[in-house]
């Protein structure tokens, strides 16, 4: 699990170079600390605007489509880590909302320029 990449996925790479090619500057893989919660950290982050995105991975996140678990080789506790996996991108994103961020959660599997239309709108709807 250690060769896994935290940030700069190929999916990541291709939303970003798309809001990039649109004009669209953000932050990469900067924390919002919302009270006394530990710190999120979301995949890009558009700060005056309050907008957050993810782009999470279709495996470690749970995707109804894409999502898949090995078949026998350790299957509860890859069933026990998505399932925690999945709260917890719920808690942090209820926890941004709370505090008056737009939270945009894509899919890896999911079209970067769907995506960036997604994040354009978002943005376009709010004041800078």
């Amino acid at each position: 699990m250690q060769a896994n990449r935290r940030r700069d996925t190929t999916p990541e790479l291709a939303v970003r170079s798309e809001l990039h090619r649109r004009g669209l500057r953000y932050r990469v893989d900067r924390p919002i600390r919302v009270g006394s919660h530990r710190a999120v950290r979301p995949d890009l982050v558009f700060g005056p605007k309050k907008v957050a995105v993810f782009v999470d991975g279709c495996f470690w996140h749970g995707c109804p489509e894409h999502g898949t678990l090995p078949a026998e080789t350790n299957r509860r506790y890859w069933v026990e880590k998505i399932g925690e996996n999945r709260s917890r991108d719920a808690r942090q994103s209820a926890l941004l909302e709370s505090a008056g961020w737009i939270v945009i959660r894509a899919w890896a599997h999911e079209d970067p320029i769907a995506v960036a239309d997604a994040v354009e709108s978002a943005l376009a709807g709010r004041a800078a």
